[in-house]
């Protein structure tokens, strides 16, 4: 396999679009990590909504609708954002923008035209770009590729010959697949795929399992030529585990606010059979 062609530049980095406007970038922090971009004047960089960490006075924010993001009535109920935000530079002097991750994870940046000018992601996985990018959440038609899960049904696809910065969580690995090459996947902990890969699903199980939460019962077969970026840590799990420690039987607070639940119950059903008597 080819050495991977990705780093994390903790260290200023440069970004030369193909128009040869140049972007230099920092992505700062451990686990949690804020991408800083300066701009020039007239400069601006888009991301989606409430990521913005800090910026300089001469940077002016901006809330916009995005028809390109194709989000649906029921996305939007269930917390889609139909809008992004812009970063411009109004100013005379350079400035600078830090957009921070949602959740604990590592930065990515993707050269969209080192992809073909196009990639796969999974849902939520876009932070912000530079340049020439297109975010749209698309249905992946093909039968074969049809799971009980959002996290396949609302495909996130990145457009463009720009620069986009896209989220992982836990430790990333990037695998490089040459013609024939096959991997399988945990279905979740998929970040993003080249479009030129071929993608299969696979149950390991009946059904009923995956579609009521079995781990590992649905996994990715994918197909080189291409590339996968991979997270150890994606946020359903890690927000799955979360729910299970704060809901488990052996939280003496839960047990407690389950006995006072039970007792005002209580009180609220002998007070009605009283009044009902009287």
């Amino acid at each position: 396999m080819a050495a991977p062609f990705f780093s994390t530049p903790f260290q200023p980095f440069v970004y030369q679009s193909p128009e040869d406007a140049v972007t230099p970038f920092q992505i700062l922090g451990g686990e949690a990590q804020i991408v800083q971009i300066m701009l020039k004047p007239e400069d601006k960089v888009s991301a989606k909504p409430g990521c913005m960490c800090y910026m300089s006075g001469s940077i002016q924010m901006e809330n916009v609708y995005a028809p390109e993001n194709e989000v649906g009535m029921w996305q939007w109920l269930f917390g889609k954002h139909a809008t992004k935000t812009y970063f411009l530079n109004s100013g005379s002097t350079d400035g600078f923008v830090g957009i921070a991750a949602p959740s604990l994870g590592r930065i990515l940046p993707i050269d969209l035209a080192k992809f073909g000018g196009e990639i796969l992601c999974q849902p939520d996985a876009f932070l912000c770009s530079i340049g020439d990018v297109k975010v749209s959440n698309t249905f992946d038609q093909r039968a074969r590729n049809v799971v009980a899960g959002v996290e396949v049904f609302l495909r996130q696809k990145l457009s463009g010959q720009g620069l986009a910065f896209i989220i992982g969580g836990g430790s990333v690995v990037q695998k490089n697949l040459e013609v024939g090459e096959t991997l399988s996947l945990d279905i979740s902990s998929v970040i993003a795929l080249s479009s030129t890969l071929n993608v299969q699903i696979k149950y390991n199980g009946p059904v009923r399992k995956a579609v009521f939460g079995g781990d590992n019962l649905v996994t990715a077969t994918v197909t080189g030529p291409g590339i996968a970026f991979i997270q150890s840590l994606p946020f359903p799990r890690l927000s799955q585990r979360i729910a299970r420690a704060v809901t488990s039987p052996n939280n003496p607070k839960l047990l407690m606010q389950i006995v006072i639940f039970c007792f005002l119950a209580y009180l609220v059903l002998v007070s009605s059979l009283l009044f009902t008597d009287a």
